[in-house]
């Protein structure tokens, strides 16, 4: 365990807490608690907080994803198919990851993001109206699990922040899943895509496997809890976290490239 005051730990296990209620929520879970374990963690490199944090997150995704499959119908296959893609796509953003300018990158997402939350202020029935009452095709889910799972991961590989909001977007408007069926798919594909790359930070050694551990409770107990409130709840409170998480993003790369 990393020697730490008794207040930082506090500090961080709210900010595991509060980063699993967002990630079950909505995803972007990452905005709050890398930022605070880079803080409470100063003598440690930013690969152990990575590592760390995937520790942490894949316990707070794997609790969200049961209580999520317990409530809601979710097809669980085609969830795994998307993860599966995911990885794949991750590894491909991560050997590409040393040559791309992320000064070059934030600007474009940013603009992606602000586009993406004028679409759903601008259509308020987004992920909240019944699916169209045609089947999707065949041809159609598969063209999505390769889209949505190689190219969300791939960002998540390239640079990562905002990927599981991006994942909900994406499923709702592709799949036209609701906001609620979105975040439980979310969650099973986050849970592939973590234990995908947590496998890699641990052959690295990178891992603070204590502090993980302890994080990991809060972190799993803020997951239920926001999964059980977006069932309770709904498509339209789903619907106002992510407008929040959004305009947070877009902020958090906001003053990474201009303040930071």
């Amino acid at each position: 365990m990393p020697d730490i005051s008794l207040v930082t730990l506090l500090l961080l296990c709210l900010a595991a807490a509060g980063a699993g209620w967002i990630d079950a929520v909505v995803g972007g879970g990452g905005l709050l608690l890398l930022p605070a374990m880079l803080v409470g963690l100063p003598n440690f490199q930013p690969t152990y907080i990575l590592g760390t944090n995937k520790a942490i997150a894949i316990v707070g995704t794997t609790g969200a994803a049961i209580t999520y499959t317990r409530k809601t119908p979710l097809d669980i296959r085609l969830a795994v198919r998307i993860g599966a893609a995911a990885v794949a796509g991750s590894l491909a953003g991560a050997f590409f990851a040393s040559g791309i300018d992320s000064g070059v990158l934030r600007p474009l997402i940013m603009v992606v993001l602000l586009a993406v939350l004028a679409f759903v202020l601008l259509r308020p029935a987004f992920g909240t109206a019944p699916a169209p009452a045609e089947p999707l095709t065949r041809q159609r889910v598969l063209a999505a699990i390769l889209a949505i799972g190689l190219g969300i991961g791939f960002y998540d590989g390239l640079i990562g922040p905002g990927t599981g909001t991006f994942l909900v977007i994406a499923l709702v408007a592709a799949l036209h899943m609701n906001l609620v069926t979105a975040s439980a798919t979310a969650k099973v594909v986050n849970v592939c895509t973590n234990f995908g790359a947590l496998v890699t930070f641990a052959a690295q050694g990178t891992v603070l496997w204590r502090m993980a551990g302890l994080l990991a409770l809060f972190n799993l107990g803020g997951g239920m809890l926001g999964a059980r409130m977006a069932l309770k709840r709904g498509s339209g409170f789903v619907r106002g976290v992510l407008v929040v998480v959004v305009v947070s993003l877009v902020c958090k790369l906001a003053y990474d490239q201009w303040l930071a």
